[in-house]
């Protein structure tokens, strides 16, 4: 009965939170981007090769790669040409091409052109709704050890390499991380999911951290089929709660989970993943005020962090805040480093 009462005492809480009631930003109801990338049904219709093209609302990213490899050069590139924004977004696609369509995607929309800018390795681009990318960071075919950074709230396409906060955002987090490996990494800033905006009542539900899953495990199992290693996944904030409803489908080494308010699993057990499974929180990151309860689709459990759950302990003494766990120097981004590159934390 005690315990049943603190958890209702943590749940009202909770609700009184994300209300904003406390002071904390109030965000808006967000609908997740779901379904196939803009253009599918052109490219379904299109017969230019003889035979139906795999569909990219059912066909698995194993699937897909095997019919790029029966394809010669120019027929990739006309395909590239002809829908730029499937090609772009179809994962297991191979990743030059998708950079080359998602460059002429970019190009088609004035508000995204930068993403077309020379030099940038688009792996994903769809501006619907809020706009969802992601930018790859080094040579993802030849790197030894490859990482996708996956963030919380208030990112997307016209945020997610934001100048201001530049660690609380997965382009900061992700080069701050290639660096600390002195480059042996290939690194993916994935804002690939509508995620929150603020922390209202979308960051503390697990709506659109579902959606995103099912998209995250598509794009990990998509990269291996495509020739690049099983990444590291690197999880900040909200985006650790769909790192833990992906964990059972996606390809990953590790799971790295910071500033956590939870994984929506009661411990590592519950993940049912074969990856080894980190937790960081440093003693100043304000995430130590959400309850960690999961109530009426309140909440998203027991904190990652905390010794019953059983991830693998970061140090995070030197971090500063909710986004300074990849500050360049931090005990934080050291052990990343080692993670990123398939080693140990002591």
């Amino acid at each position: 009965m005690r315990r049943y009462t603190r958890t209702l005492v943590a749940a009202a809480l909770m609700a009184t939170l994300v209300s904003g009631t406390a002071g904390w930003a109030s965000g808006s109801a967000q609908q997740p981007v779901t379904g196939p990338p803009p253009g599918s049904a052109a490219w379904r219709d299109d017969g230019s090769l003889g035979r139906a093209l795999p569909d990219p609302q059912d066909a698995s990213p194993a699937q897909v790669a095997e019919f790029f490899r029966t394809l010669s050069d120019t027929q990739q590139r006309e395909l590239a040409q002809r829908h730029p924004s499937v090609v772009g977004n179809l994962d297991g696609a191979p990743v030059q091409l998708r950079y080359r369509a998602n460059k002429l995607a970019a190009q088609k929309d004035p508000r995204y052109a930068r993403l077309a800018e020379p030099g940038r390795q688009i792996i994903a681009f769809d501006p619907r709704g809020r706009g969802t990318v992601a930018e790859v960071y080094g040579d993802l075919l030849t790197a030894r050890h490859v990482s996708v950074v996956v963030p919380g709230s208030d990112i997307d396409a016209g945020t997610y390499d934001r100048e201001r906060d530049p660690y609380g955002t997965p382009a900061g987090m992700a080069t701050s991380l290639r660096t600390a490996t002195d480059g042996r990494t290939a690194v993916v800033a994935w804002a690939g999911y509508t995620t929150p905006v603020g922390v209202g009542l979308d960051a503390a539900t697990g709506e659109l951290a579902e959606a995103g899953a099912a998209r995250l495990a598509r794009f990990t199992t998509g990269l291996t089929a495509a020739g690049a290693e099983t990444p590291a996944l690197f999880c900040h904030s909200y985006g650790s709660v769909v790192c833990g409803l992906a964990a059972p489908r996606a390809a990953a080494s590790d799971i790295v989970v910071l500033g956590s308010p939870g994984m929506r699993a009661d411990n590592v057990a519950a993940l049912r993943t074969d990856a080894r499974v980190w937790a960081a929180k440093d003693p100043s990151d304000w995430i130590s005020k959400v309850p960690n309860v999961e109530f009426l689709g309140l909440g998203h459990g027991p904190d990652p962090a905390a010794e019953g759950f059983g991830a693998r302990r970061v140090p995070a003494r030197t971090a500063q805040g909710h986004t300074g766990y990849f500050a360049p120097g931090t005990d934080s981004l050291r052990a990343f480093a080692a993670i990123a590159t398939g080693g140990d934390v002591r």
